[in-house]
């Protein structure tokens, strides 16, 4: 008969208790990895397509607004050589940031205006912006005669001398906020002045459509019908 002493049985219960705990650890620690990643993967994707929905958010609104009225210099002088058929020597547009839009850089490296008229159109008429605000339209040409000597010579001012060969465009601060440059901040005004080619001058009856292509966000086009010109200053609405 054997003998098999108290106390001295062999049970291997412990070791395979431990064999399993750290297989059971093991796949904690993988499906912990595998959650991490799938969660980080969709993080990420999220991020992506918030990021693309606020970029065309910002490319389908324009950033510019139109801030206040829209109006023209008429000539119905004689001596503008406009008694007979009046017709419109400038026309301007004041523009401001629209609410919640970001700053917009108007120089002429980034920016551009389109034109059309009844009768001709332009890709770009812009000249660029003043290096200095103006009090109204006039001083601006007359600021313009020095900032763009070749294209507003001295004998080129269209509000009290002659009109351009063609149709151009220059943009002057009204009200600004800080230190100016060709950046359109909130809280600041500016204005778009064309100013109209001697034969492509419009008249009553006639449309001025003006489209400011920006760097960021969507072009603001600005489209006017002429009214009867009766006045040198006319407000086209």
């Amino acid at each position: 008969m054997n003998l098999i002493r108290k106390g001295h049985r062999q049970s291997h219960r412990g070791v395979i208790g431990v064999e399993s705990a750290i297989v059971m650890i093991a796949f904690v620690i993988v499906a912990a990895a595998l959650a991490f990643v799938v969660l980080n993967m969709g993080f990420s994707t999220t991020q992506k397509a918030k990021t693309t929905i606020g970029s065309g958010l910002t490319e389908a609104s324009s950033s510019l607004t139109v801030a206040g009225k829209v109006t023209g210099t008429g000539c119905t002088t004689s001596a503008g050589g406009c008694s007979s058929t009046p017709y419109l020597n400038v026309t301007s547009i004041p523009i401001k940031i629209a609410s919640g839009g970001e700053s917009v850089n108007l120089a002429l490296a980034t920016a551009s205006v389109k034109y059309i008229s009844n009768s001709i159109q332009y890709d770009n008429i812009y000249v660029g912006p003043l290096g200095a605000t103006a009090t109204d339209v006039s001083a601006a040409f007359t600021r313009a005669q020095t900032d763009y000597a070749s294209t507003f010579t001295s004998s080129i001012h269209p509000v009290t001398k002659a009109v351009p060969t063609n149709t151009k465009a220059i943009v002057y601060w009204s009200v600004s906020t800080g230190t100016l440059n060709a950046i359109l901040d909130q809280g600041e005004h500016a204005v778009l002045a064309i100013a109209h080619g001697a034969s492509e001058r419009p008249t009553a009856l006639d449309k001025v459509r003006a489209e400011i292509v920006v760097p960021t966000g969507a072009p603001l086009t600005v489209e006017r019908q002429v009214p009867t010109i009766t006045t040198s200053v006319v407000d086209m609405g």
